[in-house]
């Protein structure tokens, strides 16, 4: 399954290439004192950020459908629920791009004044969906760590990649994991506490694209160990 193992490492690129550019262009609206006054004049960039962050939804449902036949044979339990993790994230994913839809179709039918009103009912719906946005973001992340927690015991215990590679992933998604979970409450933990994320995110997949995974020295091909 070497080949399964390289495309899921380039779908686990594309994914987080999308997500940076996607939500780059769309927080640059969206974090605006007056984003809804300027959403429908500057709808390209939301729309391009909305494609964006679509293709990154899709490459996570499509890492979770490759993985699954490689993992399961190391930790069945284990490799379903990281199956079923960054299934259900994906969806939470296109759940939260229904609000910037929401929001500019809101900014189209409200005029300026309405709109940059601070209390105005225009004013009010848009809070709301941004809020609603900001939190199925976060869910999204925190069932991206419980699943990517599993999948770090999973390659920890199975070596299947070097085990320091295995840890550095637990630390990274374990922070994410808390950070999200202050983030709903209103508090995050300091951007510092993501590098270990962000190196096991790049690191993993360029392994699985240019050694695939192994265990005990030989890759795994065709359900067992050649």
């Amino acid at each position: 399954m070497k080949m399964t193992a390289r495309a899921a490492g380039v779908l686990f690129l594309i994914s987080t290439v999308a997500y940076l550019i996607g939500s780059g262009l769309m927080d640059s609206v969206l974090d605006r004192p007056d984003f809804l006054a300027r959403l429908y004049p500057d709808r390209a960039s939301v729309y391009a950020g909305l494609f964006l962050e679509l293709i990154n939804a899709m490459a996570v449902a499509g890492i979770a459908i490759l993985l699954h036949p490689i993992l399961k044979q190391h930790n069945e339990a284990f490799a379903l629920g990281y199956f079923g993790s960054r299934i259900l994230e994906s969806a939470l994913l296109i759940l939260s791009a229904i609000a910037p839809f929401l929001l500019v179709a809101l900014s189209d039918n409200s005029n300026s004044a309405d709109a940059a009103t601070a209390g105005s009912p225009f004013a009010a719906i848009g809070d709301l969906l941004v809020e609603a946005r900001s939190v199925l973001f976060e869910m999204a992340m925190i069932v991206l760590s419980l699943g990517s927690l599993l999948l770090c015991r999973i390659l920890y215990r199975s070596r299947l990649v070097p085990r320091a590679l295995s840890v550095i992933g637990f630390v990274g998604y374990a922070a994410l994991l808390a950070n999200s979970c202050l983030a709903i409450l209103g508090q995050e933990i300091g951007p510092v506490l993501f590098v270990p994320g962000a190196i096991f995110e790049i690191v993993f997949p360029l392994w699985l694209i240019m050694k695939g995974l192994h265990h005990k020295e030989k890759i795994i091909e065709n359900g067992g160990s050649s």
